[in-house]
């Protein structure tokens, strides 16, 4: 496949269309950039080659007409010197020298042309190659999106089974019964020594509240002072 049949596939091919039928968009993208990067070298270098030709014609144009201008001076001088016949030979010199500038002019407006042909070639195919390139960003920024979202719905179906629910109820048993058996840490133990003796000082505030309500109720409501 010539370069300008490759570089006609590139330019007119429909990606969406292809990435469509494609097994694997990326690789497909991947191989496509291959492609238009080796195209892309090869029309530069086509180009720089006809830049160069044009610019070799282009010294030839010069030389030619510089030799067919010193042939049209010396036509010039037989005749002033009155040799026509060297004349006539010197015009039939500048006549070939002229034909062949006018030849070379011809080759080389040819030439700027395949040069401006591949450069709208290079600015076709490098516009491809963006869209190409922004084509695989998106694709690839959608896969690991995809990639996220599956392990996150693959979690949250974890999160949702019965078997999940079922060790988070275990686990909250577990910790009642701890708490449970925290709180019986101290159930039944005897009192401290300073839990004692606070008992008893209650206990006998007690009796001395009971006495005064006794001495109240002899005396008749009044208070009686011992």
């Amino acid at each position: 496949m010539g370069i300008f049949t490759r570089l006609r596939d590139i330019v007119t091919s429909n990606i969406n269309a292809m990435l469509e039928k494609a097994e694997n968009p990326e690789k497909l993208l991947k191989l496509m950039l291959q492609e238009m990067e080796d195209t892309l070298i090869e029309i530069k270098a086509q180009c720089a080659a006809a830049m160069a030709q044009s610019k070799t014609l282009e010294r030839q144009t010069t030389e030619a007409r510089d030799r067919a201008d010193q042939w049209e001076a010396k036509a010039r001088l037989a005749v002033e010197k009155q040799r026509d016949d060297l004349a006539r030979e010197a015009l039939l010199e500048k006549r070939r020298y002229v034909d062949r500038a006018d030849s070379i002019d011809v080759q080389k407006t040819e030439c700027d042309a395949l040069i401006e042909h591949y450069q709208n070639d290079i600015v076709e195919l490098e516009a491809k190659m963006a869209s190409v390139r922004e084509k695989q960003k998106i694709l690839v920024q959608r896969h690991e999106h995809a990639h996220s979202r599956r392990r996150a719905q693959t979690n949250i179906r974890k999160a949702d089974s019965t078997d999940v629910f079922t060790r988070f109820e275990s686990f909250e048993r577990r910790i009642d019964r701890m708490e449970a058996e925290a709180d019986l840490v101290n159930y039944g133990r005897k009192p401290t020594l300073e839990q004692a003796f606070s008992d008893i000082e209650g206990d006998e505030q007690l009796e001395a509240e009971l006495k005064r309500l006794r001495r109240e109720t002899k005396g008749g409501g009044k208070t009686v002072e011992s």
